[in-house]
Protein backbone atom coordinates (compact mmCIF):
# COMPACT_ATOMS: atom_id res chain seq x y z
CA UNK A 1 0.00 0.00 0.00
CA UNK A 2 2.69 2.53 0.85
CA UNK A 3 4.56 1.91 -2.38
CA UNK A 4 1.07 2.09 -4.15
CA UNK A 5 0.03 5.76 -2.38
CA UNK A 6 4.14 6.55 -3.66
CA UNK A 7 3.49 5.89 -6.94
CA UNK A 8 0.24 7.78 -6.76
CA UNK A 9 1.75 10.49 -5.26
CA UNK A 10 4.63 10.41 -7.98
CA UNK A 11 2.27 10.65 -10.57
CA UNK A 12 0.31 13.56 -9.40
CA UNK A 13 3.44 15.75 -9.09
CA UNK A 14 4.40 14.52 -12.09
CA UNK A 15 1.60 15.89 -13.65
CA UNK A 16 1.34 18.96 -11.66
CA UNK A 17 4.92 20.19 -12.80
CA UNK A 18 3.87 19.52 -16.54
CA UNK A 19 0.72 22.10 -16.10
CA UNK A 20 3.01 24.80 -14.59
CA UNK A 21 5.78 23.94 -17.38
CA UNK A 22 3.27 24.51 -20.35
CA UNK A 23 2.77 28.42 -19.53
CA UNK A 24 6.15 28.86 -18.14
CA UNK A 25 7.39 27.84 -21.79
CA UNK A 26 4.80 29.88 -23.03
CA UNK A 27 6.05 32.74 -21.02
CA UNK A 28 9.34 32.22 -22.71
CA UNK A 29 8.79 31.43 -26.01
CA UNK A 30 10.60 32.22 -28.37
CA UNK A 31 13.87 31.14 -27.78
CA UNK A 32 14.88 29.83 -30.83
CA UNK A 33 13.85 30.40 -34.92
CA UNK A 34 10.55 29.62 -35.72
CA UNK A 35 10.29 27.52 -38.91
CA UNK A 36 7.50 28.85 -41.47
CA UNK A 37 6.77 26.34 -43.92
CA UNK A 38 5.30 27.49 -47.34
CA UNK A 39 4.36 24.36 -48.67
CA UNK A 40 4.86 25.47 -52.24
CA UNK A 41 7.67 26.29 -54.67
CA UNK A 42 9.07 29.93 -54.30
CA UNK A 43 7.69 32.90 -56.50
CA UNK A 44 3.59 31.86 -55.72
CA UNK A 45 0.80 33.65 -53.93
CA UNK A 46 1.52 31.73 -50.29
CA UNK A 47 5.45 32.00 -50.66
CA UNK A 48 4.91 35.99 -51.56
CA UNK A 49 2.37 36.72 -48.27
CA UNK A 50 4.65 34.53 -45.54
CA UNK A 51 7.92 36.22 -46.52
CA UNK A 52 5.84 39.82 -46.25
CA UNK A 53 5.11 39.17 -42.71
CA UNK A 54 7.63 36.73 -41.85
CA UNK A 55 10.49 39.81 -41.40
CA UNK A 56 8.37 42.27 -39.66
CA UNK A 57 6.88 38.71 -37.01
CA UNK A 58 10.76 38.28 -36.92
CA UNK A 59 11.01 41.78 -35.23
CA UNK A 60 8.56 42.00 -32.50
CA UNK A 61 9.31 38.20 -31.42
CA UNK A 62 12.86 38.93 -30.97
CA UNK A 63 13.47 35.39 -33.03
CA UNK A 64 14.10 35.15 -36.64
CA UNK A 65 11.19 33.29 -38.45
CA UNK A 66 12.82 31.40 -41.79
CA UNK A 67 10.62 30.54 -44.55
CA UNK A 68 10.95 27.34 -46.00
CA UNK A 69 9.29 26.22 -48.92
CA UNK A 70 8.57 22.52 -49.31
CA UNK A 71 6.69 21.77 -52.62
CA UNK A 72 4.67 18.43 -53.67
CA UNK A 73 1.24 17.02 -54.03
CA UNK A 74 -0.59 20.28 -54.36
CA UNK A 75 0.83 21.32 -51.12
CA UNK A 76 -0.32 18.34 -48.74
CA UNK A 77 3.19 16.64 -48.22
CA UNK A 78 4.48 19.81 -45.77
CA UNK A 79 1.20 20.78 -44.46
CA UNK A 80 0.66 16.84 -43.35
CA UNK A 81 4.09 17.31 -42.06
CA UNK A 82 3.61 20.53 -40.23
CA UNK A 83 0.25 19.05 -38.74
CA UNK A 84 2.29 15.74 -37.31
CA UNK A 85 5.15 18.28 -35.77
CA UNK A 86 5.20 19.24 -32.30
CA UNK A 87 2.90 21.67 -30.84
CA UNK A 88 5.43 24.24 -29.66
CA UNK A 89 5.05 27.19 -31.70
CA UNK A 90 8.39 26.59 -33.61
CA UNK A 91 6.88 24.73 -36.62
CA UNK A 92 4.17 26.96 -38.66
CA UNK A 93 2.46 26.31 -41.65
CA UNK A 94 0.66 29.16 -44.54
CA UNK A 95 -2.57 27.81 -44.86
CA UNK A 96 -4.30 28.78 -47.78
CA UNK A 97 -7.84 28.26 -50.07
CA UNK A 98 -5.64 25.31 -51.41
CA UNK A 99 -4.48 23.36 -48.83
CA UNK A 100 -7.25 24.07 -46.32
CA UNK A 101 -10.57 24.33 -48.76
CA UNK A 102 -9.53 22.50 -51.53
CA UNK A 103 -7.19 19.93 -51.21
CA UNK A 104 -9.46 17.91 -48.61
CA UNK A 105 -11.75 17.04 -51.46
CA UNK A 106 -9.56 17.03 -54.38
CA UNK A 107 -7.02 14.31 -53.00
CA UNK A 108 -8.74 11.01 -51.75
CA UNK A 109 -6.31 10.59 -48.86
CA UNK A 110 -5.15 14.32 -48.21
CA UNK A 111 -3.74 13.11 -44.21
CA UNK A 112 -4.90 15.61 -42.16
CA UNK A 113 -8.12 17.59 -41.06
CA UNK A 114 -7.86 21.22 -41.55
CA UNK A 115 -10.71 21.58 -38.81
CA UNK A 116 -9.14 20.03 -35.99
CA UNK A 117 -5.49 19.32 -37.53
CA UNK A 118 -4.71 22.37 -36.58
CA UNK A 119 -4.43 25.66 -34.32
CA UNK A 120 -5.15 28.61 -36.45
CA UNK A 121 -2.80 31.88 -35.67
CA UNK A 122 -4.41 34.30 -37.71
CA UNK A 123 -5.30 35.32 -41.25
CA UNK A 124 -2.55 37.46 -43.50
CA UNK A 125 -4.48 38.27 -46.77
CA UNK A 126 -7.04 38.01 -49.26
CA UNK A 127 -6.00 38.46 -53.14
CA UNK A 128 -8.43 37.75 -56.15
CA UNK A 129 -8.56 36.74 -59.37
CA UNK A 130 -9.27 38.73 -63.01
CA UNK A 131 -11.19 37.71 -66.03
CA UNK A 132 -8.81 37.88 -68.98
CA UNK A 133 -9.54 37.42 -72.61
CA UNK A 134 -7.77 37.44 -75.70
CA UNK A 135 -8.18 40.63 -77.70
CA UNK A 136 -10.13 38.41 -80.61
CA UNK A 137 -12.71 37.27 -78.43
CA UNK A 138 -16.00 39.46 -79.28
CA UNK A 139 -16.84 39.86 -76.03
CA UNK A 140 -16.48 43.26 -74.08
CA UNK A 141 -18.23 42.64 -70.57
CA UNK A 142 -18.95 39.19 -68.26
CA UNK A 143 -22.69 39.80 -69.58
CA UNK A 144 -21.26 39.12 -73.19
CA UNK A 145 -19.10 36.50 -71.93
CA UNK A 146 -22.07 34.64 -71.04
CA UNK A 147 -24.27 35.35 -73.90
CA UNK A 148 -21.31 34.43 -75.93
CA UNK A 149 -20.73 31.05 -73.96
CA UNK A 150 -24.72 30.19 -74.02
CA UNK A 151 -25.22 30.33 -77.89
CA UNK A 152 -22.20 28.17 -78.21
CA UNK A 153 -22.42 25.43 -75.42
CA UNK A 154 -18.27 23.79 -74.80
CA UNK A 155 -17.13 25.75 -77.89
CA UNK A 156 -15.50 28.42 -75.43
CA UNK A 157 -12.38 26.92 -74.04
CA UNK A 158 -10.70 28.50 -70.88
CA UNK A 159 -6.97 27.43 -69.39
CA UNK A 160 -5.98 27.07 -65.91
CA UNK A 161 -3.39 26.24 -63.74
CA UNK A 162 -4.02 23.02 -63.46
CA UNK A 163 -6.80 20.93 -61.99
CA UNK A 164 -7.66 21.68 -58.83
CA UNK A 165 -6.44 24.85 -58.78
CA UNK A 166 -7.68 27.83 -57.78
CA UNK A 167 -7.96 29.34 -61.15
CA UNK A 168 -9.99 26.18 -62.56
CA UNK A 169 -12.76 26.02 -59.22
CA UNK A 170 -13.37 29.78 -59.47
CA UNK A 171 -14.37 29.31 -63.39
CA UNK A 172 -16.00 26.56 -62.04
CA UNK A 173 -17.57 28.28 -59.76
CA UNK A 174 -18.82 31.06 -62.97
CA UNK A 175 -19.50 28.28 -64.99
CA UNK A 176 -22.23 26.81 -62.82
CA UNK A 177 -23.39 30.32 -61.53
CA UNK A 178 -23.98 31.49 -64.69
CA UNK A 179 -25.46 28.28 -66.44
CA UNK A 180 -22.96 28.00 -69.08
CA UNK A 181 -20.38 25.18 -70.21
CA UNK A 182 -16.92 26.31 -70.98
CA UNK A 183 -14.18 23.17 -72.03
CA UNK A 184 -11.24 23.13 -69.24
CA UNK A 185 -7.69 23.29 -70.77
CA UNK A 186 -5.52 22.54 -67.84
CA UNK A 187 -2.04 24.01 -68.25
CA UNK A 188 1.38 22.71 -65.59
CA UNK A 189 1.20 26.53 -63.70
CA UNK A 190 0.26 30.23 -64.63
CA UNK A 191 3.44 31.04 -67.54
CA UNK A 192 2.01 28.46 -69.56
CA UNK A 193 -1.52 29.23 -69.26
CA UNK A 194 -0.87 33.11 -69.69
CA UNK A 195 1.62 32.32 -72.35
CA UNK A 196 -1.08 30.47 -74.60
CA UNK A 197 -3.78 33.45 -73.72
CA UNK A 198 -1.39 35.69 -75.11
CA UNK A 199 -1.03 33.47 -78.44
CA UNK A 200 -4.83 33.81 -78.64
CA UNK A 201 -4.61 29.87 -78.28
CA UNK A 202 -7.16 29.57 -75.71
CA UNK A 203 -9.38 32.90 -75.06
CA UNK A 204 -10.19 32.97 -71.21
CA UNK A 205 -8.02 32.72 -68.48
CA UNK A 206 -8.99 33.91 -64.77
CA UNK A 207 -5.92 35.07 -63.55
CA UNK A 208 -3.80 36.09 -60.56
CA UNK A 209 -3.73 39.74 -60.32
CA UNK A 210 0.38 40.41 -59.95
CA UNK A 211 0.42 38.44 -63.43
CA UNK A 212 -2.15 40.27 -65.21
CA UNK A 213 -1.82 43.55 -64.34
CA UNK A 214 1.39 44.43 -66.93
CA UNK A 215 0.03 42.77 -69.68
CA UNK A 216 -3.55 44.13 -69.10
CA UNK A 217 -2.20 47.88 -68.67
CA UNK A 218 -0.18 47.01 -72.29
CA UNK A 219 -3.36 45.98 -73.73
CA UNK A 220 -2.31 42.55 -74.79
CA UNK A 221 -5.36 41.15 -72.69
CA UNK A 222 -8.83 42.52 -72.01
CA UNK A 223 -9.77 42.68 -68.38
CA UNK A 224 -13.43 41.94 -67.88
CA UNK A 225 -13.85 41.57 -64.23
CA UNK A 226 -12.09 41.04 -60.94
CA UNK A 227 -13.86 38.18 -58.58
CA UNK A 228 -13.58 39.96 -55.38
CA UNK A 229 -16.53 41.69 -53.63
CA UNK A 230 -15.38 44.54 -54.79
CA UNK A 231 -13.17 46.63 -57.13
CA UNK A 232 -9.35 46.21 -56.92
CA UNK A 233 -6.67 49.39 -56.50
CA UNK A 234 -4.58 47.75 -58.94
CA UNK A 235 -7.23 48.18 -61.72
CA UNK A 236 -10.39 50.46 -60.38
CA UNK A 237 -11.55 50.75 -63.34
CA UNK A 238 -12.44 47.00 -64.27
CA UNK A 239 -15.65 45.97 -62.51
CA UNK A 240 -16.23 42.96 -59.94
CA UNK A 241 -17.76 39.93 -61.72
CA UNK A 242 -20.78 40.66 -59.84
CA UNK A 243 -21.56 43.66 -60.59
CA UNK A 244 -21.11 43.38 -64.38
CA UNK A 245 -23.41 40.59 -65.16
CA UNK A 246 -23.31 37.72 -62.57
CA UNK A 247 -24.88 39.13 -58.97
CA UNK A 248 -23.47 37.62 -56.23
CA UNK A 249 -20.32 35.67 -57.56
CA UNK A 250 -17.10 36.01 -55.67
CA UNK A 251 -14.27 33.82 -55.60
CA UNK A 252 -11.30 34.92 -53.94
CA UNK A 253 -8.20 33.24 -52.22
CA UNK A 254 -7.16 33.78 -48.63
CA UNK A 255 -4.23 32.98 -46.70
CA UNK A 256 -3.13 32.80 -43.08
CA UNK A 257 -1.12 30.73 -40.71
CA UNK A 258 -1.62 27.91 -38.53
CA UNK A 259 0.67 25.90 -36.17
CA UNK A 260 -0.23 22.08 -34.97
CA UNK A 261 -3.13 21.69 -33.03
CA UNK A 262 -2.40 21.67 -29.30
CA UNK A 263 -0.13 24.26 -29.25
CA UNK A 264 -0.53 26.22 -26.53
CA UNK A 265 -2.53 29.06 -26.52
CA UNK A 266 -0.21 31.39 -25.15
CA UNK A 267 1.89 30.95 -27.73
CA UNK A 268 -0.95 31.55 -30.57
CA UNK A 269 -1.60 34.48 -28.69
CA UNK A 270 1.95 35.68 -29.17
CA UNK A 271 2.23 34.75 -32.66
CA UNK A 272 -1.25 36.54 -33.55
CA UNK A 273 0.03 39.64 -31.55
CA UNK A 274 3.29 39.73 -34.33
CA UNK A 275 1.02 39.22 -36.93
CA UNK A 276 -1.28 41.42 -36.49
CA UNK A 277 1.72 44.32 -36.14
CA UNK A 278 2.90 42.69 -39.13
CA UNK A 279 -0.28 43.65 -41.11
CA UNK A 280 -0.61 47.20 -39.49
CA UNK A 281 3.25 48.29 -40.63
CA UNK A 282 2.59 50.62 -43.42
CA UNK A 283 5.64 48.87 -45.68
CA UNK A 284 3.59 45.40 -45.24
CA UNK A 285 0.17 47.46 -46.78
CA UNK A 286 1.91 49.02 -49.47
CA UNK A 287 3.99 46.07 -50.32
CA UNK A 288 0.66 43.72 -50.07
CA UNK A 289 -1.39 46.43 -52.41
CA UNK A 290 1.09 46.33 -55.33
CA UNK A 291 0.71 42.77 -55.57
CA UNK A 292 -3.04 43.16 -55.70
CA UNK A 293 -3.97 41.55 -52.28
CA UNK A 294 -5.91 43.03 -48.98
CA UNK A 295 -4.87 42.23 -45.57
CA UNK A 296 -6.91 40.51 -43.88
CA UNK A 297 -6.69 40.76 -39.53
CA UNK A 298 -8.40 38.38 -37.49
CA UNK A 299 -8.46 36.40 -33.98
CA UNK A 300 -7.53 32.53 -33.82
CA UNK A 301 -10.88 31.97 -33.92
CA UNK A 302 -12.47 34.24 -36.59
CA UNK A 303 -9.69 32.75 -38.81
CA UNK A 304 -11.24 29.01 -37.52
CA UNK A 305 -14.45 30.35 -38.75
CA UNK A 306 -12.86 31.39 -42.02
CA UNK A 307 -11.55 28.18 -42.41
CA UNK A 308 -14.57 26.26 -42.18
CA UNK A 309 -16.11 28.25 -44.44
CA UNK A 310 -14.47 28.21 -47.13
CA UNK A 311 -13.71 24.36 -47.20
CA UNK A 312 -17.34 23.79 -46.83
CA UNK A 313 -17.63 26.57 -50.10
CA UNK A 314 -14.76 25.02 -51.72
CA UNK A 315 -15.04 21.34 -51.12
CA UNK A 316 -18.85 22.04 -53.25
CA UNK A 317 -17.37 23.38 -55.60
CA UNK A 318 -14.66 20.22 -56.24
CA UNK A 319 -17.47 17.86 -56.18
CA UNK A 320 -19.35 20.06 -58.68
CA UNK A 321 -15.76 20.25 -61.50
CA UNK A 322 -15.62 16.61 -60.50
CA UNK A 323 -12.01 17.01 -60.38
CA UNK A 324 -9.67 14.37 -58.06
CA UNK A 325 -5.84 14.35 -57.55
CA UNK A 326 -3.92 11.09 -56.18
Amino acid sequence: MPAMVGRIGLCAAITLLAAFAGPAAAEDYPVRPITLVVPYAAGGGNDAMARTVADRMSQTLGQQIVVENRAGAGGTIATRQVAKSAPDGYTLVIGGTGTLAVNPTLYNNVGYDPRHDFAPVGLIGTSALVVLVHPSLPAQTIRELIDLAKREPGKLSYASAGVGSGIHLATVLFEHMAGVTLTHVPYRGTGPALTDLLGGHVPIYFSSLPSAVPIVKDGKVRALAVTAAKRSPVLPDVPTVAEAGLPGYEAVLHYGIVAPAGTPRPVIDKLNAALKDALAAPETVTRMATEGTEPLVSTPEEYAADIDREETKWSAIVRQSGAKAE
